[in-house]
């Protein structure tokens, strides 16, 4: 198999990986994801998300004509759809989800300082649609931070995704190889951070996510090195590609913006991606995740890394 970007089918490329991957298990695979992956809706006229500061929020009720541009150059992480991505190969996909302020519904978005203009059920009911018509593909969704939910919301939520993927979910525990998931019919592993996750089995713990917090390639990648040295966590993780800027960069760097600040360290990441490898080796890497996903080639580049474990096989 040829795994060059102009001939690999990025929209299928789990179905199209060689049969001896089949029984590697997906944590030895490199799986490409999306870092906040909803982040492309955000609502720039959404209220701050609750965790924002006292100070911050009335920074931004005072300055708004100033603060709001800012956020919306910084909070956004992705300019391509859920669906885009999907087509683009991303198999994981970073979900934060939280209530509105002063919402009188238990309808749920997604967030990055502030919120999504899309509902998260309206999201996930297009993402099952996807998946029927790729059978053969898997889906990690991670969701997390919540913000606004309390026990009764998470088990109303947890209950709308059981209706929404049914019996696509793989539950916990399950061996996770594509041979026994196709076997089965699952399609849909769903990573819950909360304790609620552990009394449902259809519920998979929160994955590991290496965080640089580096505005520079070289921050980021000392960072990442220094994790493969502690050795790899068991089961699924995620390599974090992602650049992150402090408040104090932001206002130093006016013309900037987070698209800008990841297309300039691009390629040192990129030269660094090529030379990781897939497996269960200490220093193999997993899912690995970034920003921008579409006009930065970051799927082809993970799923490359496959051939790299086809030829280990020595099949």
């Amino acid at each position: 198999m040829d795994y060059t970007e102009e001939q690999t089918n990025l929209e299928n490329w789990m179905s199209t990986l060689p049969v001896q991957l089949w029984d590697v298990p997906l944590t030895n695979l490199a799986i490409p994801g999306s870092h906040d992956a909803m982040s492309y809706c955000l609502d720039i006229n959404s209220p701050l998300v609750r965790s924002e500061s006292d100070t911050f929020r009335l920074l931004d009720s005072v300055f708004y004509c100033f603060t709001r541009p800012a956020i919306f150059r910084w909070a956004t992480t992705q300019q391509k759809g859920i669906l885009d991505q999907l087509a683009a190969g991303i198999r994981y996909f970073d979900l934060r989800i939280a209530r509105k302020q002063h919402d009188t519904s238990d309808d749920l978005y997604f967030t990055h300082v502030i919120y999504t203009y899309v509902t998260v059920a309206e999201t996930l009911q297009a993402v099952v649609t996807w998946l029927e018509a790729h059978p053969n593909e898997v889906v990690i969704l991670a969701c997390s931070h919540f913000e606004g939910l309390d026990d009764g919301l998470h088990e109303k939520f947890i209950y709308t995704l059981k209706k929404i993927f049914g019996s696509k979910l793989c539950p916990r525990n399950e061996v996770l190889t594509l041979r026994r998931l196709w076997a089965s019919g699952y399609q849909v592993i769903l990573s819950y951070d909360g304790q609620t996750a552990s009394r449902h089995k259809e519920l998979w713990p929160a994955i590991p996510y290496w965080w640089a917090n580096s505005d520079s390639a070289s921050g980021l990648l000392e960072y990442l090195e220094w994790k493969k040295e502690l050795g790899r966590p068991d089961g699924f993780f995620v390599t974090g590609l992602n650049l992150t800027a402090d408040r104090r960069f932001i206002t130093t760097h006016p013309r900037e913006s987070l698209h800008s600040l990841t297309v300039k360290n691009w390629e040192r990441v990129r030269r660094w991606l090529q030379n990781q490898t897939a497996g269960s080796d200490a220093n193999c890497l997993n899912i690995i995740a970034g920003d921008f996903i579409g006009p930065l080639p970051l799927c082809p580049t993970v799923i490359s890394l496959n051939k790299k474990l086809h030829i280990t096989t020595g099949h």
